[in-house]
Protein backbone atom coordinates (compact mmCIF):
# COMPACT_ATOMS: atom_id res chain seq x y z
CA UNK A 1 0.00 0.00 0.00
CA UNK A 2 1.19 3.42 -1.21
CA UNK A 3 1.10 5.76 1.43
CA UNK A 4 -1.21 8.50 0.58
CA UNK A 5 -1.02 12.31 1.25
CA UNK A 6 -4.39 14.24 1.12
CA UNK A 7 -3.86 17.62 -0.08
CA UNK A 8 -3.98 20.39 -2.64
CA UNK A 9 -1.11 22.19 -4.14
CA UNK A 10 -2.15 25.76 -3.06
CA UNK A 11 -2.07 24.78 0.41
CA UNK A 12 1.61 25.76 1.75
CA UNK A 13 1.49 23.19 4.75
CA UNK A 14 0.61 20.33 2.27
CA UNK A 15 3.72 21.01 0.31
CA UNK A 16 5.54 20.72 3.47
CA UNK A 17 4.40 17.44 3.71
CA UNK A 18 4.98 16.19 0.15
CA UNK A 19 8.47 17.80 0.10
CA UNK A 20 9.51 15.83 2.99
CA UNK A 21 8.46 12.67 1.87
CA UNK A 22 9.74 13.51 -1.55
CA UNK A 23 13.41 14.41 -0.45
CA UNK A 24 13.88 11.44 2.63
CA UNK A 25 12.79 8.83 -0.78
CA UNK A 26 8.99 7.98 0.69
CA UNK A 27 7.28 6.02 -1.66
CA UNK A 28 3.78 8.38 -1.81
CA UNK A 29 0.89 8.82 -3.39
CA UNK A 30 -0.77 12.42 -3.55
CA UNK A 31 -4.42 12.59 -3.21
CA UNK A 32 -6.84 15.81 -3.99
CA UNK A 33 -8.68 17.75 -1.69
CA UNK A 34 -11.25 20.39 -3.21
CA UNK A 35 -10.53 22.58 -0.53
CA UNK A 36 -12.12 25.94 -1.99
CA UNK A 37 -15.26 23.73 -2.69
CA UNK A 38 -15.52 22.60 0.80
CA UNK A 39 -14.43 18.98 0.50
CA UNK A 40 -12.34 19.38 3.98
CA UNK A 41 -15.59 20.12 5.99
CA UNK A 42 -17.82 17.01 4.50
CA UNK A 43 -18.67 14.25 6.74
CA UNK A 44 -16.49 11.90 4.31
CA UNK A 45 -12.94 14.20 4.99
CA UNK A 46 -13.74 14.64 8.69
CA UNK A 47 -14.16 10.88 9.20
CA UNK A 48 -10.55 10.87 8.41
CA UNK A 49 -9.88 14.10 10.11
CA UNK A 50 -12.10 16.11 12.42
CA UNK A 51 -9.79 19.01 12.28
CA UNK A 52 -11.36 19.23 8.79
CA UNK A 53 -7.44 20.53 7.26
CA UNK A 54 -4.58 19.14 5.05
CA UNK A 55 -2.60 17.51 4.98
CA UNK A 56 -3.11 14.11 6.11
CA UNK A 57 -1.11 11.27 5.66
CA UNK A 58 -2.44 7.77 5.82
CA UNK A 59 0.92 5.63 6.31
CA UNK A 60 -0.51 1.98 5.92
CA UNK A 61 -3.44 2.70 7.79
CA UNK A 62 -2.13 5.25 10.04
CA UNK A 63 -3.65 8.42 10.12
CA UNK A 64 -1.08 11.62 10.53
CA UNK A 65 -2.48 14.94 10.45
CA UNK A 66 -0.46 18.25 10.86
CA UNK A 67 2.26 18.88 8.68
CA UNK A 68 4.97 18.89 11.49
CA UNK A 69 3.70 15.42 12.77
CA UNK A 70 4.22 14.14 9.05
CA UNK A 71 7.68 15.77 8.70
CA UNK A 72 8.42 13.79 12.08
CA UNK A 73 6.97 10.35 10.85
CA UNK A 74 9.63 11.18 8.07
CA UNK A 75 12.30 11.94 9.91
CA UNK A 76 11.93 8.58 12.50
CA UNK A 77 10.97 6.19 9.26
CA UNK A 78 14.01 7.06 7.12
CA UNK A 79 16.60 8.84 9.45
CA UNK A 80 16.60 11.36 7.00
CA UNK A 81 16.27 15.42 7.41
CA UNK A 82 16.74 15.23 11.09
CA UNK A 83 20.72 16.10 11.10
CA UNK A 84 22.98 14.29 13.08
CA UNK A 85 19.30 12.55 14.83
CA UNK A 86 20.16 13.62 18.23
CA UNK A 87 17.81 14.49 21.03
CA UNK A 88 19.25 18.26 21.07
CA UNK A 89 18.76 18.63 17.09
CA UNK A 90 15.77 16.77 17.06
CA UNK A 91 14.44 19.65 20.11
CA UNK A 92 15.72 22.72 17.56
CA UNK A 93 14.33 21.13 14.63
CA UNK A 94 11.02 21.21 16.44
CA UNK A 95 11.74 24.93 17.79
CA UNK A 96 11.69 25.86 14.39
CA UNK A 97 9.04 24.09 13.42
CA UNK A 98 6.78 25.42 16.02
CA UNK A 99 8.08 29.01 15.19
CA UNK A 100 7.58 28.40 11.56
CA UNK A 101 3.66 27.33 12.79
CA UNK A 102 3.02 30.35 14.60
CA UNK A 103 5.27 32.95 13.25
CA UNK A 104 5.99 32.70 9.62
CA UNK A 105 3.43 29.95 7.70
CA UNK A 106 0.64 31.35 10.45
CA UNK A 107 1.03 34.25 9.04
CA UNK A 108 1.91 33.95 5.18
CA UNK A 109 -1.07 30.79 4.90
CA UNK A 110 -4.18 33.15 5.54
CA UNK A 111 -2.20 36.84 4.40
CA UNK A 112 -2.02 34.55 1.01
CA UNK A 113 -5.40 32.96 0.98
CA UNK A 114 -7.19 36.87 2.15
CA UNK A 115 -5.11 38.22 -0.58
CA UNK A 116 -5.22 35.81 -3.60
CA UNK A 117 -8.35 33.31 -2.94
CA UNK A 118 -11.26 35.54 -1.57
CA UNK A 119 -13.41 37.74 -4.22
CA UNK A 120 -11.71 41.22 -3.86
CA UNK A 121 -14.43 42.91 -2.43
CA UNK A 122 -14.27 40.81 0.11
CA UNK A 123 -10.37 41.05 1.16
CA UNK A 124 -10.31 42.52 4.69
CA UNK A 125 -7.78 45.33 4.22
CA UNK A 126 -6.75 46.50 7.79
CA UNK A 127 -6.22 42.47 8.48
CA UNK A 128 -4.33 42.28 5.56
CA UNK A 129 -2.12 44.95 7.02
CA UNK A 130 -1.91 43.66 10.20
CA UNK A 131 -0.62 40.13 9.23
CA UNK A 132 1.80 41.45 6.38
CA UNK A 133 3.28 43.26 9.36
CA UNK A 134 3.74 40.36 11.60
CA UNK A 135 5.09 38.28 8.98
CA UNK A 136 7.65 40.62 8.19
CA UNK A 137 8.62 40.99 11.98
CA UNK A 138 9.16 36.84 11.45
CA UNK A 139 10.63 36.76 8.34
CA UNK A 140 13.37 38.97 9.66
CA UNK A 141 14.08 36.86 12.48
CA UNK A 142 14.69 34.33 9.87
CA UNK A 143 17.00 36.73 7.58
CA UNK A 144 18.99 37.38 10.42
CA UNK A 145 19.04 33.65 11.51
CA UNK A 146 20.37 32.50 8.09
CA UNK A 147 22.81 35.58 7.42
CA UNK A 148 24.80 33.44 9.90
CA UNK A 149 24.14 29.99 9.01
CA UNK A 150 23.46 28.52 5.69
CA UNK A 151 20.55 26.05 7.38
CA UNK A 152 18.52 26.48 10.21
CA UNK A 153 19.81 23.10 12.43
CA UNK A 154 23.37 21.87 12.09
CA UNK A 155 24.87 21.36 8.77
CA UNK A 156 22.77 20.10 6.25
CA UNK A 157 19.14 20.26 5.01
CA UNK A 158 16.19 19.59 7.41
CA UNK A 159 12.59 19.66 8.49
CA UNK A 160 13.38 22.97 9.82
CA UNK A 161 14.11 24.18 6.53
CA UNK A 162 10.89 22.40 5.02
CA UNK A 163 8.67 24.14 7.63
CA UNK A 164 9.99 27.50 6.99
CA UNK A 165 9.76 27.50 3.70
CA UNK A 166 6.68 25.80 2.66
CA UNK A 167 5.14 29.39 1.56
CA UNK A 168 8.10 31.02 0.05
CA UNK A 169 8.21 29.26 -2.86
CA UNK A 170 4.71 30.85 -4.14
CA UNK A 171 4.50 32.97 -7.01
CA UNK A 172 1.27 34.69 -5.58
CA UNK A 173 1.72 38.30 -3.70
CA UNK A 174 1.74 38.04 0.00
CA UNK A 175 3.66 40.95 0.82
CA UNK A 176 6.89 38.74 0.64
CA UNK A 177 9.78 39.71 -1.81
CA UNK A 178 13.13 38.07 -2.10
CA UNK A 179 14.78 40.64 -3.07
CA UNK A 180 14.16 41.85 0.64
CA UNK A 181 15.63 39.34 2.17
CA UNK A 182 18.76 38.27 0.30
CA UNK A 183 20.02 35.24 2.85
CA UNK A 184 16.65 33.77 2.75
CA UNK A 185 16.74 34.01 -0.71
CA UNK A 186 19.59 32.94 -1.06
CA UNK A 187 18.81 29.78 1.27
CA UNK A 188 15.41 29.23 -0.85
CA UNK A 189 18.11 28.85 -3.77
CA UNK A 190 20.09 25.96 -1.53
CA UNK A 191 17.12 24.32 -0.97
CA UNK A 192 15.75 24.44 -4.76
CA UNK A 193 19.24 22.65 -5.66
CA UNK A 194 18.65 20.03 -3.89
CA UNK A 195 18.47 16.47 -5.98
CA UNK A 196 14.26 15.21 -5.70
CA UNK A 197 13.26 19.22 -5.08
CA UNK A 198 10.18 20.21 -6.74
CA UNK A 199 7.80 23.52 -6.59
CA UNK A 200 4.49 22.39 -4.64
CA UNK A 201 2.34 22.36 -8.20
CA UNK A 202 4.38 20.05 -9.36
CA UNK A 203 4.39 17.93 -6.78
CA UNK A 204 0.53 18.41 -6.35
CA UNK A 205 -3.03 19.07 -8.25
CA UNK A 206 -3.55 22.60 -8.11
CA UNK A 207 -7.14 24.14 -7.44
CA UNK A 208 -6.38 26.31 -9.52
CA UNK A 209 -4.58 25.97 -12.86
CA UNK A 210 -2.81 29.20 -14.10
CA UNK A 211 -5.14 30.92 -16.50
Amino acid sequence: MTNMLYCFGESGNAYKAALALELASVPWAARFVDFFNGEARSLAFRAINRMGEVPVLDAHGTILTQSGVIQDWVMDETGKLCGDGSKATRREILRWTIFDNQKVSGQAGPLRFLMNFLPEDKRPQEVVAFMAGRLKAALLVLEAELATRDWLVGDSLTCADLSCCGYLYYDEPFTFDRAAYPAISAWLDRIAATPGWKHPYDLMQRAYPPA
